[in-house]
């Protein structure tokens, strides 16, 4: 599975480079950060929509486009899918109760 995410990681910073025209992503990169933003906030509406509807296939759907342009986001950011999953590695075996508090003391 993580393969698919690096996969993806890679063709986003590919189109980095890009001509807006060419691709949905490119065209994302050069209207910059808050039209990105813009489609994180939609897709996390989408979902919780889908969710709040039960349908499985709407819910699998919209999360993926919710991955999708988190993960532009990341790469926007000159971030990856790394990233994120050595995060989560750190909070495994963390209740969540002692990883917020851990984030009240930094």
């Amino acid at each position: 599975m993580t393969d698919t995410l690096t996969q993806l990681a890679q063709v986003l910073e590919a189109r980095k480079d890009a001509s807006p025209d060419s691709s949905y992503v490119a065209s994302l990169y050069h209207k910059g950060l808050d039209a990105i933003l813009k489609k994180i906030g939609e897709e996390a509406t989408e979902t919780v929509m889908a969710a709040k509807d039960g349908d499985k296939d709407k819910i699998v759907y919209e999360t993926a486009d919710l991955w999708f342009h988190s993960m532009v986001l990341l790469a926007h950011a000159d971030l990856g899918p790394e990233d994120v999953l050595k995060e989560l590695q750190r909070r495994f075996g963390l209740s969540g109760l002692e990883e917020k508090a851990s984030r009240k003391a930094e």
